[in-house]
């Protein structure tokens, strides 16, 4: 077995406290001290010696009676005294440490409370099956608890301080020192000494000022060196103290990983089987099938079980069959044998001949038939069941649906519609209260059959004529009943009993519990399924037995009441489950008199459950005193397919009682049977279930997987062969057959006979003296890599956690949910309303610690719910499977929740190891090339000569070919501007354009101060305005810097001679509000250009050559800096004639410009490309359509455009706002069959779902699905790609994602798992050309590989612009050259990742198209486990997680993947997303997510190219400045 030292090496930190040299002695005292004030709790402590017990284990046991608190607080059901010893003992371990988990941050407004009337503890009537009754005040004050506790400020050391002590035991735990004494950990960097105590770190947020803003890092830096000295981010951030907590909580060794599960290099991931040396194997011989004694046959037995009704009837009429209880625990009425007979009789002809008309008959013998009765109304079940028997059809009990949205009502549905119902029977009263329609009509419950409600109280019945008697034929194998069931995954099954085997059982549990004529019985199970029915309702009556009924009502409202009904009525047996042993005993002192000493039998339910052995004991404990014997106690193990498998007999007085089995938890979990010896934290205690059923054999076999026989220390799945057993789920051959059809097989794979088993669906083992024993159920098995834990064990080691302030026993829920090839554990519980997030979160750490400590195995996620949301089964208690589903579905609503992917999931790939590139020729044979055959490049068009002298001179300069067009076609419009309601508002002619750029240049040469070649801000709304006082810059000489208004910080950036601008911007920068951001006497020289007098300038400025600067272009990228590039005269006249080519651009064409035209190629589109080509562009600013979003699409339609050009932002607002409204748009007679190309201009990957959906949307209204397409920019090059008129359509690959981590560009086919479609960025420019490069070793690449995107065209950027003198950092992104190859080529880097592929497509000059892809920016790319993740990918996927995803974005921090997720659902969706996000990322990705920040919409940065800002965010992120909803740091 694994050492002990794996055991205890949970995987989260503690800090060490170093005590003081306090003595074990010290401390006792000092603990004296202190409790001694409250006398409540100093008697409260003192242990009552219980009486000894002969029993060979009670030794282990140490009961005391504790003090009693208010209902809900301990459960004794779930409770041994062993557990919770073994729970102290594990959370001792680590006692001295200190937890530094980092809590997580919840907006006020996020603390979710359930609305007002769920905040009562559940215990209203649809409170829990297993929820404990208040029957007292709440314990007085435990003040010394509290302040235990509170001194220790929720540390885990509290786990084993007093106020874990449920039972009022002393056990000695370490010094509650005050927190100053504490030492701190040594101070790690950026993270001060006490910021590990929560509260404090907590308390003050830490706001930036303004001036320490996160400078972005310049592209030179290396990413790492950021990241280690957390550059820039103040040392107090409580958000970097808790990523720093949570870092050194995962620097913790984890829990041996399992052998790799495969690698992720490959091209499909292989699954390598994982064998650990250590694992105990079963060693036994193979298992003998074990006999159960025969079945006796007795003379006066019935040939039928109605034959024993109508014996009865007849000779018995006056002996008492049934009494029921009424709210308060009064009997109700007696129901004699006499009545039970003839009502029953009465409603068999009634139900088969009164039902429809004359001469039809609505129900035939065979039918089935459902029966809906309240728990609370025995009497009418009995009739109604027994009525059904005697008239020959099928009775299919169900529970009273109370809502339409009843947990489980649909797969309710599923059943009655295997089982062919259309007929139920009710009780008036029930009938009145099934929810109804307006129309008083019963509602249609979803997923039901259409069903007709039959009333059967006796004055709807017909008394039948004289002639007519029941057929009461022998029982035979033809079904009698049908008992539902549901599965692990939520779907009910009916099985069906026949007739002979509901007789069989009857017989078989009469024998085994030596039933006689005329005892008494208390029955407080449910009697319409399980043990409730068949020693309840049936074997009851076949013994003429009087049973006493007491529903779960009466249990609720006096909790005593089935102890008070055996004394009262001396009862033989009584029928209950371990919660009601526990509910008699938290009111027991109420009743002083009661005695128990009539019962021969207290048959106990769910004895097999592992809490069941503590639950009797203390039973015993409590009872023996009224005379109970120990021996009456008697558990039974029972599944629906197999009924009772096994059932301890009722034992003579004086004979030992049998053994208990004490189980290593860690063999359980590898189906072994070990018993434990070397660590008893991990063991479980289990009693025995007795022996076999008479007259059934028994085997264990291998619970998946071919039925094989285990050996005898092997647990595996009992199955029985009876005659008194299920024999199908009705109407369900399929799954019939692998359950009540089994054979097994032994060792080689042989039969072991002919006879078929049936599969109980429970798990254990036979003992010495073939005493069976349970430990388990399949439904609640989890699998987590390759072993076994039961899901019954670890909600019994959640409880030990002492849960009193935190959650409510019995509302928890246990599952598994598979996440990244394997199980992994969730455990979900009601939280208390008056629970504070502290104790919560302590609770939930120690949860951790402690199935760690014990079970071996880590959680997955933990969630708790507010009082009362769970989706609950009839009885109360939790609906698993629609737990689940909530939970994969994200509308759990949980209030809190802790996610520990980091130490749970231990089969994640290796990590990639980069081989180091040898750099020179060499090494395009050896690795880079042998994959791609040719190397990866591409080149647009050539631009080609111009040829007339004049033409050049015209074309070098902008301002030459402006006057050249005011002189030689003065009066052609160039621009057009709209307003929100589509009208012109402006235009420009040439000679109007010249005129107002005179203007301009006169005013700026005018003042002194401003010399040629400085620069001037241009802060202007989008318009002619900017156009006009652009080439006023040029005329006079500047050099203009456009600037989007009215931002002022961004002016100090561009060293501004002066600004150009509008009255209405000037009035806002003269403002107090600008004074008070910037020092106004700093301001360089404002003119304002609307009432400019007509001044002509005495000279136009020429420059004295092509390469001067024309303009500035300053944009922020998409990490976040403001970049300003130089763009040249030659560079200007480039790209206007390479656009002009591209896109066949000329005088008499119009094309629509829908962009921000302050960078990039929005920029050149705006202002510069009509002057150089002559055509009209109709501007649209973008900002007009939210208030008109038909504006832009209306304007193509009127205008008959063939080209335009819009942003991303652009073509999202109109996907959003006008997606359903395109029949409006039709009947306005807007239709876009004239648009050629519609071009979207970026710096990103092209979104391929938005042009998608675009196009498809606008379909309809004659939108070609050829036009849309994508332009592609970046810093050093404002085009390189545009989508022009006459190039092929863009193509779209689909390449493996798993590939791309690894730098490889793998196509593969549409649909493909982990597929990732691109899109072609548009045609390369003529004049452009392209290769693809290794950005560490320079050298270039073949076409399978993914590298920078380098570039060499005429007009590329000069150079950056820069302030601080940071020019060599960034003069290789401009000029330079491939290690290898062709190394006199001058490039400029793109910092883009991309490839080329060649296409099947012809260019136009009639060669093969080569097609350049953009991936990402390499900025941003998360280097994280040694591959490369672009965060767009990441965001796709947690985008579709939940419907209330907005936007998210990913960025790393300190190896720390952090998601941000916009939540646009309400705020109790929030913890939801986490789960999801987790899930998600980890499936689709390979990674664990650090941290989910959930923030409002909106709160995510973007540019005005609609790019997400990721590094501003997680500046802000780190600095406390995004006021998230909830920031989840998972472990």
């Amino acid at each position: 077995p694994p050492s002990t030292a794996k055991k205890c090496s949970f995987e989260i930190i503690f800090y060490q406290i170093l005590f003081s040299d306090i003595t074990q002695k010290g401390y006792e005292k000092k603990r004296a001290k202190v409790l001694s004030p409250g006398p409540s709790s100093a008697s409260a402590s003192a242990p009552e010696p219980g009486p000894s017990n002969s029993s060979s284990s009670s030794s282990r046991h140490r009961h005391t009676r504790r003090p009693h608190r208010s209902g809900g607080t301990r459960d004794e059901r779930y409770r041994s005294d062993i557990h919770t010893e073994a729970v102290q003992a594990a959370l001792a371990k680590h006692k001295e440490e200190k937890m530094a988990l980092p809590m997580p941050t919840k907006r006020r407004s996020a603390y979710v409370q359930s609305p007002i009337d769920n905040c009562t503890p559940p215990d209203s009537s649809s409170s829990s099956d297993d929820e404990a009754v208040s029957s007292e005040s709440a314990e007085p004050q435990h003040s010394p608890d509290t302040w235990i506790n509170s001194s220790l400020h929720g540390s885990s050391t509290s786990s084993s301080a007093s106020s874990t002590l449920s039972h009022g035991e002393s056990r000695p735990t370490q010094a509650p020192q005050p927190q100053s004494q504490q030492v701190p950990p040594p101070p790690t960097p950026a993270h001060p000494p006490h910021s590990h105590s929560q509260p404090s770190a907590r308390g003050s947020r830490v706001d930036l000022p303004p001036n320490a803003v996160v400078r972005g890092m310049s592209r030179g830096q290396s990413r790492s060196s950021m990241m280690e000295t957390a550059d820039g981010v103040p040392v107090s951030s409580r958000v970097s103290t808790k990523i720093q907590q949570l870092l050194n909580t995962l620097k913790r060794p984890k829990r041996p990983p399992l052998s790799e599960f495969f690698m992720d290099d490959q091209e499909e991931i292989v699954e390598v089987p994982q064998v650990d040396p250590n694992t105990p194997k079963p060693e036994g011989r193979q298992i003998i099938p074990v006999k159960g004694e025969p079945l006796g046959v007795v003379s006066n037995w019935p040939p039928a079980l109605q034959a024993a009704l109508t014996r009865w009837g007849a000779t018995q009429g006056k002996s008492p069959a049934l009494t029921a209880l009424d709210i308060t625990g009064k009997p109700l009425y007696t129901l004699t044998y006499g009545k039970l007979w003839s009502r029953s009789v009465k409603l068999a002809y009634t139900l088969l001949n009164k039902l429809g008309t004359k001469n039809e008959q609505i129900l035939k013998p065979g039918d089935r038939v459902a029966l809906v009765y309240p728990n609370s109304d025995p009497a009418m079940f009995w009739v109604a069941f027994y009525g059904c028997l005697l008239a020959e059809v099928i009775p299919v009990p169900i529970e009273v649906p109370l809502s339409r949205k009843d947990a489980g009502s649909s797969q309710v549905g599923f059943l009655l519609g295997s089982c062919g119902v259309g007929l139920a029977l009710t009780s008036e009263i029930c009938l009145k209260g099934l929810p109804k329609t307006p129309t008083g009509e019963i509602l249609q419950f979803k997923g039901w059959p259409r069903l007709k409600w039959v009333v059967t109280d006796s004055k709807y019945l017909t008394k039948p004529s004289k002639d007519w008697q029941p057929h009461i034929p022998t029982a035979n194998t033809d079904t009698a009943y049908i008992e539902y069931k549901a599965s692990k995954e939520g779907t009910v099954m009916g099985v069906a009993v026949s007739k002979v085997a509901m007789l069989t059982h009857c017989q078989a549990l009469t024998q085994a519990c030596n039933y006689c004529e005329g005892e008494t019985l208390v029955n407080v199970l449910d009697f319409k399924k399980d043990m409730g029915l068949w020693h309840g309702v049936l074997t009851s009556v076949m013994n003429r037995i009087h049973t006493i009924s007491v529903p779960y009502a009466v249990m609720k409202a006096c909790p005593q009441s089935w102890v008070q009904r055996v004394h009262i009525h001396k009862a033989r047996v009584a029928l209950v489950k371990c919660r009601d042993l526990h509910w008699a005993m938290m009111a027991h002192r109420d009743q002083r008199d009661t005695s128990l000493a009539s019962l021969r039998m207290l048959i106990v339910a769910d004895g097999a459950n592992p809490w069941s052995v503590s639950s009797c004991d203390a039973f015993l404990n409590v009872f023996q005193a009224h005379g109970l014997k120990p021996e009456v106690i008697c558990p039974c193990a029972t599944s629906p397919e197999a009924m009772t498998v096994a059932i301890r007999r009722p034992g003579v007085a004086g004979a030992p009682l049998p053994a208990r089995a004490i189980l290593s938890m860690t063999g359980l979990s590898h189906g072994v049977i070990r018993v434990n010896t070397e660590d008893k934290n991990s063991a479980l205690t289990v009693q025995d279930v007795g022996h076999v059923m008479p007259g059934a054999l028994m085997c264990i076999v291998k619970p998946d997987g071919p039925p094989m026989l285990c050996k005898t220390d092997e647990i595996g799945e009992i199955v029985v062969n009876s005659r008194a057993g299920g024999t199908m789920y009705y109407g369900l051959s399929g799954v019939t057959k692998n359950t009540f059809e089994v054979i097994p097989v032994n060792a080689s794979g042989t039969p072991i006979g002919e006879i078929p088993f049936v599969r109980s669906g429970l798990l254990g083992f036979v003992g010495p003296g073939s005493l069976i024993f349970v430990v388990g159920k399949n439904e609640g098995l989890l699998m987590v890599s390759g072993r076994r834990h039961n899901a019954d064990d670890l909600v019994a080691t959640a409880l030990a956690v002492e849960p009193v302030k935190t959650v409510y026993r019995g509302r928890i829920a246990v599952f598994s949910v598979t996440v990244f090839f394997d199980e992994r554990i969730v455990i979900v519980a009601e939280q208390r309303p008056d629970a504070s997030e502290e104790d919560s979160f302590q609770w939930m750490s120690r949860v951790l610690q402690a199935i760690d400590s014990i079970h071996q195995v880590g959680l997955y996620c933990l969630a708790l719910v507010p009082a009362n949301t769970l989706p609950k089964t009839p009885l109360g208690g939790i609906h698993i499977s629609d737990t689940k589903q909530l939970f994969l579905e994200g509308a759990l609503h949980p209030c809190n929740i802790l996610m520990c992917p980091h130490t749970c999931v231990t089969n994640m790939p290796k990590p990639r190891q980069k081989q180091p590139v040898g750099v020179g020729p060499a090494s395009i044979m050896v690795g880079n090339l042998v994959a791609g055959k040719r190397i990866a490049q591409a080149a647009g068009r050539d631009l080609g000569l111009i040829e007339d002298q004049d033409l050049v001179r015209k074309h070098q300069f902008l301002a030459d070919s402006l006057q050249w067009r005011a002189q030689t076609d003065p009066d052609h419009t160039l621009y057009v501007l709209l307003n929100a309601k589509g009208v012109a508002v402006c235009t420009a002619t040439c000679v109007q354009l010249h005129k107002r750029a005179e203007k301009i240049a006169a005013a700026l040469m005018e003042r002194s101060g401003i010399n040629i070649g400085e620069n001037v801000v241009l802060l202007y709304p989008p318009g002619i305005d900017l156009i006009a006082a652009f080439y006023g810059c040029l005329y006079a000489g500047s050099i203009p810097v456009t600037v989007r208004p009215p931002h002022p910080q961004n002016l100090s950036v561009s060293k501004a001679a002066c600004i150009l601008t509008t009255q209405v911007l000037t009035k806002i920068l003269r403002s107090k509000e600008a004074a008070a951001t910037v020092n106004i006497k700093t301001w360089p020289i404002i003119i304002d250009t609307d009432d400019l007098p007509r001044k002509r300038p005495p000279t136009i400025y020429k420059p004295p050559n092509a390469e001067m600067i024309a303009y500035m272009d300053f944009s922020v990228s998409t990490t976040g800096m403001l970049t300003g590039v130089k763009i040249s005269h030659a560079a200007v006249s480039a790209l206007c004639r390479s656009i002009k080519l591209q896109c066949e651009l000329y005088s008499s064409r119009q094309i629509a410009i829908c962009l921000d035209p302050y960078c990039g190629l929005g920029f050149v589109l705006w202002c510069l490309a009509s002057v150089y080509s002559g055509h009209q562009s109709i501007l649209i600013p973008p900002m007009e359509l939210e208030s008109s979003l038909t504006l832009w699409l209306g304007t193509l339609s009127q205008y008959r455009i063939r080209d335009t050009f819009c942003s991303y932002s652009v073509m999202e607002l109109c996907t959003k706002g006008l997606g359903g409204q395109t029949d409006i748009l039709k009947a306005r007679g807007v239709n876009l069959s004239c648009v050629r190309s519609c071009v979207v201009v970026a710096e990103e990957r092209p979104r391929l779902a938005l042009t998608h959906s675009f196009s498809k949307l606008f379909k309809d209204i004659g939108l070609s699905m050829r036009a849309v397409s994508t332009a592609f920019g970046s810093r050093v090059n404002l085009a390189i790609c545009l989508q022009g008129t006459t190039g092929p359509d863009p193509s779209t690959v689909y390449v493996d994602m798993k590939s791309l981590r690894h730098d490889r560009v793998r196509l593969v086919e549409r649909g493909a798992p982990q597929s990732l479609p691109l899109m072609e960025s548009g045609t390369i420019l003529p004049g452009v050309r392209v290769i693809i490069v290794n950005p560490e070793t320079r050298g270039p690449l073949g076409d399978s590989h993914l590298g920078e995107i380098w570039v060499n065209s005429p007009h590329s950027a000069t150079g950056y612009y820069t302030i601080y003198g940071e020019e060599n950092l960034q003069a290789d992104h401009f000029n330079t050259k491939l290690s290898f190859g062709d190394p006199q080529t001058l490039w400029a880097r793109t910092g883009y990742l991309g490839f080329v592929k060649r296409t099947e497509l012809t260019d136009s000059s009639g060669d093969r198209h080569d097609a350049l892809f953009v991936v990402g920016s390499l900025d941003e790319t998360l280097e994280l486990r040694g591959l490369r993740y672009h965060p767009i990918d990441i965001e796709t996927s947690v985008s579709r997680a939940h419907r209330s995803i907005g936007e998210s974005a990913v960025f790393t921090w300190t190896n720390l993947l952090v998601v941000v997720a916009e939540l646009c659902g309400s705020e109790q969706d929030a913890l939801d997303l986490v789960p999801l996000v987790t899930n998600v990322v980890l499936e689709e990705h390979h990674l664990i997510v650090g941290v989910v920040v959930i923030v409002d919409p909106g709160v995510i940065p973007i540019n005005s190219r609609g790019e997400k800002q990721r590094m501003h965010l997680r500046d802000s992120f780190l600095a406390d400045q995004l006021d998230p909803i909830y920031v989840a740091y998972n472990m």
